[in-house]
């Protein structure tokens, strides 16, 4: 089992994910249609190419659903009860395809559950970085994790 558990973690834990995948249009072209999202910028190239990026744009969602997809397998495999939540979503710089993404987690903060005392709240921050290393989306996750001592 790769994740930890809620007792093994420490408020300033840093990971920097090994996994990292190079977005392809096939990703994009996937996840916007099957998720019904019809936006040009995501499947039209011609309005893509007349936007202010010249460019088809990736999914933004696909991009947040694969930081917390890299993510896992070091921080949540096997112990993870359940996702609480995820807070201060940020995509501050645009995907294109082609970008090859990685992402890096800080543990910010810990806090006993206290409906469950096997387990705990580990707050972790997920950024997820581009080839240029500028940071193109970013959030909080809260994540209820078992305990190894339970």
């Amino acid at each position: 089992m790769a994740g930890r558990h809620f007792d093994e973690w420490q408020v300033g834990d840093r990971i920097v994910h090994e996994l990292r995948r190079t977005v392809t249009e096939t990703d994009n072209l996937l996840f916007t249609t099957m998720t019904h999202n019809p936006q040009p910028l995501h499947l039209d190239a011609e309005a893509a190419k007349a936007s202010e990026f010249g460019q088809i744009l990736v999914n933004g969602t696909f991009s947040f659903a694969l930081m917390i997809g890299l993510s896992v397998g070091d921080t949540t495999m096997g112990t993870l009860v359940a996702n609480l939540g995820y807070d201060k979503l940020v995509m501050p710089k645009p995907v294109f395809i082609g970008d090859t993404l990685r992402c890096e987690t800080e543990v910010t903060e810990l806090k006993e559950s206290r409906s469950r005392p096997e387990a705990g709240i580990v707050t972790f921050t997920h950024r997820l970085l581009n080839q240029r290393d500028e940071i193109v989306c970013q959030c909080l996750r809260m994540a209820l994790l078992k305990k190894r001592s339970a």
